[in-house]
């Protein structure tokens, strides 16, 4: 995030943080979107917070929220959906692909989406852990890129990293948590996993039999508006 005071409004939270509380994707949510009418002051925000990405919800009650990236609007996203239904104890959030559905499990905060709202990303399996973690830098090509390896492939535990390769304004190279990416793996092996990416995040994800997916983490607030 730029280095400026967070505007009044603004919660900052840490999603999918890892089992010692450390890590997790910084997320923005803009509790009143009416302060923010309009696409060009909601893109404007979002750049100037400079996260992955920022909610803007539009109707507490009912749960209609708003995802942008510094650079576009998002219909889905999974670290956005999982944090603003934390801080707002909401059951159900409304978006333009469709409802997902939320709760609560102790730590955990699980929302239910279909992996097919999640944007296209490649995922590449690799050899080893030592693999995935010997990359310093994205490797090369274009596009969303996922790279993972089994730490234990019977207990469903895997090591991932993300790689946006992305020109939406964000200026990070890699992606610490990644919800929707981590849907599409799961939806792929067609198997709950327990994902451990980036520095430390934790991803959970349970498949269901009518072809949703649940995704979970811890959520931290870092800064209350």
């Amino acid at each position: 995030m730029n280095d400026f005071e967070v505007p009044e409004g603004i919660d900052v939270l840490r999603v999918f943080c890892g089992p010692d509380g450390r890590h997790g994707n910084a997320l923005g949510v803009v509790r009143d979107g009416r302060r923010y009418p309009g696409n060009e002051s909601r893109q404007a925000l979002a750049r100037k917070l400079g996260f992955s990405e920022t909610v803007f919800v539009d109707d507490p009650e009912r749960g209609t929220v708003d995802i942008r990236t510094p650079g576009l609007r998002l219909p889905f996203a999974g670290h956005p959906l999982v944090g603003a239904a934390w801080l707002l104890d909401l059951e159900v959030l409304e978006l333009p692909v469709g409802d997902v559905t939320a709760r609560q499990d102790g730590e955990f905060t699980w929302i239910t989406a279909r992996p097919e709202w999640a944007p296209p990303r490649t995922l590449e399996r690799y050899a080893s852990v030592a693999e995935v973690e010997a990359l310093t830098e994205p490797p090369p090509g274009e596009g969303w890129l996922y790279v993972w390896a089994w730490e234990d492939e019977a207990a469903g535990r895997v090591r991932a990293r993300a790689f946006p390769r992305r020109d939406d304004g964000v200026d990070v190279d890699e992606d610490e948590a990644t919800g929707a990416a981590a849907m599409l793996l799961s939806a792929e092996l067609g198997r709950a996993l327990n994902i451990r990416q980036g520095r430390g995040s934790q991803i959970l994800t349970a498949p269901a039999p009518d072809g949703t997916m649940e995704v979970g983490g811890r959520v931290l607030l870092v800064v209350a508006s």
